[in-house]
């Protein structure tokens, strides 16, 4: 585990950085070549009408290396493709600042919370975890998971926050609105579209290839970063959206 990006990561989230000094449409990192699936050459998030398109490119193929399965959902493994942004939660169906609104595609074999959706086509919609999904995250530091660290926020029992209307209905903030992505020999693209009144003006945007894990206690909290791959602009929210 990556135990120094991780804290810097949740040190900067947590202070809310943005490098205003550094703003660029998109984000471009340097090759590192430890991870080629993961290893981001550049990302991007540009809007095409009441669109936002999603893309990260590669050293390596993306999307060919999955987590094992664990065989249980308690300490089950997440692997991630995620865009952090300055966008407001509330855009997507949360509570107005709830946290660090983000985008992610991920691959975990050992549950599916994608209900809505039969991602593989074979009929049944809960048993495609391990197929890579999209889902809207709202990320929050919490020591819980190692000091500086992060976590998908947790909804406390008995707490009636706003959620989206394709919420799988996990006691997180997480979203599974079924965008599909799309993967080719270097690239990931997902197209998400957005109400034409949606406030996307002047937001700001990371990428981030990074490993999480359900609690073994299944509890608060829930689901943590537990490792990153690659954190692209540092988590210093370095891109705009166009």
């Amino acid at each position: 585990m990556n135990v120094r990006i991780l804290l810097l990561a949740g040190a900067a989230l947590i202070a809310g950085v943005v490098d205003s000094s550094a703003y660029a449409h998109r984000i471009e990192a340097p090759l590192t070549a430890d991870h080629p699936a993961f290893d981001i050459h550049h990302a991007d998030i540009v809007r095409k009408d009441t669109t936002l398109e999603f893309t990260m490119h590669f050293e390596g193929r993306p999307g060919t290396e999955k987590p094992d399965s664990h065989g249980q959902l308690a300490g089950a493994p997440v692997w991630s493709y995620v865009w952090p942004t300055t966008i407001d939660t509330s855009v997507i169906g949360f509570d107005a600042g709830a946290g660090i609104l983000s985008f992610a595609v991920t691959s975990h074999p050992d549950f599916d919370d994608t209900p809505l959706f039969d991602e593989d086509g074979d009929g049944d919609p809960e048993n495609d975890g391990r197929r890579w999904h999209s889902h809207w995250v709202v990320l929050v530091p919490d020591d819980s998971c190692g000091q500086g660290g992060l976590k998908v926020r947790d909804i406390p029992e008995g707490a009636t926050p706003n959620l989206p209307k394709t919420w799988p209905g996990l006691p997180i903030l997480i979203d599974s609105p079924g965008w599909h992505p799309h993967f080719t020999q270097d690239s990931l693209v997902v197209t998400v579209p957005f109400d034409a009144q949606a406030d996307l003006k002047g937001g700001n945007f990371d990428a981030v290839t990074a490993a999480l894990q359900v609690n073994a206690s299944v509890h608060d909290p829930l689901l943590c970063v537990t490792d990153v791959f690659e954190a692209a602009g540092g988590l210093k929210m370095p891109g705009t959206i166009d």
